[in-house]
């Protein structure tokens, strides 16, 4: 009975510790590796936004020079702390996976080697900062010389490395295209540098459940939902004439003679729609007077165009024809 409890005990102990051993061929659900690359994404920029919060106070543009060695110096900074030490990024720790040896032949779950961990860093955050930086390496690639001759061929060359780098950048994204399709059916590598290196995603814990929160979910969906009805709505709305029906309605007669009565008076010393003194006056159809270039705007840009003073319906711009008497004094 001593012998079997203290067996026990240490397979207990053996199954709770940080070195189980989890079943490699144990499928991953594809969402989860997808959340833990946008987690280890997520977790990069805030990374980011705090260095950069440091440099707040200096010149604009301070860090645009260095911005992408920068940010790959925070990248193996995170790699240090995380894969280099559990072989686990930040986001992977969250959702109970790690990363495990592919060209281990044994079947139980083997860490990644150090070149393996190399590597993933190195085709991570090397194609991203030779993207950015080709622009400035091309001049160190090609050999100037003096002479037209030569400036010629510098061109010629220039233009040919462009040309390479292009390809180059064409080819790496068709291949990470087709191993994205490839990971849609297999369910592993969801990137490229995962599938050069052997690093296979497994769990880390036995018996790990994905749990959703479906309130958040719901809620996320209603807004977006809500979002998108406001959207295609809005546009549809005449803002302008609803304004006018409300107002009338609201404050009756007596604030429409009032206008009108006072419009009378100072009918061609204000656009209707600008303020200010009409230019070239011209009218819709009402009593209001407008700049030609106001209303015209306004009429191209909405066909449906009411007068935003009384709510009429705009017919086309007509130009105001003024009397003017002239007396002796």
């Amino acid at each position: 009975m001593g012998l079997g409890s203290e067996n026990d005990q240490k397979k207990t102990a053996r199954s709770h510790g940080p070195h189980f051993d989890m079943n490699p061929q144990t499928p991953v659900l594809r969402i989860s590796q997808l959340d833990a690359l946008e987690l280890d994404s997520a977790l990069e920029q805030l990374v980011w936004t705090q260095f950069s919060l440091c440099f707040q106070n200096c010149r604009p543009g301070f860090l645009t020079p260095l911005e992408p060695e920068l940010r790959v110096l925070l990248h193996l900074l995170l790699w240090r702390f995380t894969l280099y030490s559990n072989s686990a990024t930040v986001g992977q720790s969250l959702l109970s996976l790690r990363y495990h040896s592919k060209f281990s032949l044994s079947p139980r779950y083997r860490p990644l080697s150090p070149r393996q961990k190399l590597g993933l860093a190195v085709l991570t955050a090397g194609p991203l900062w030779l993207q950015e930086r080709s622009h400035r390496l091309l001049p160190y690639l090609g050999l100037s010389s003096q002479g037209s001759g030569s400036e010629r061929e510098s061109g010629l060359l220039h233009q040919g490395l462009r040309n390479a780098l292009t390809l180059v950048a064409g080819i790496v994204k068709f291949t990470n295209l087709i191993n994205f399709l490839v990971f849609l059916r297999n369910g592993r590598h969801p990137i490229l540098a995962e599938r050069i290196t052997g690093a296979q995603t497994v769990f880390s814990k036995p018996n790990v459940a994905r749990e959703v929160n479906y309130k958040f979910m719901n809620r996320e969906l209603l807004w977006h939902g809500f979002a998108e009805f406001l959207i295609f709505l809005f546009p549809l709305i005449n803002t302008k004439k609803l304004k006018a029906t409300i107002l009338s309605a609201v404050f009756g007669g007596e604030r429409a003679s009032g206008e009108g009565a006072r419009e009378g008076q100072e009918l061609w010393k204000e656009c209707g729609l600008c303020g200010e003194w009409p230019t070239m006056p011209h009218t819709v159809g009402c009593q209001h007077v407008f700049c030609y270039y106001c209303i015209k705007s306004h009429s191209i840009a909405d066909p449906y165009l009411t007068c935003p003073k009384c709510g009429a319906e705009a017919g086309q711009p007509k130009l105001v024809k003024l009397e003017v008497e002239m007396t002796d004094r």
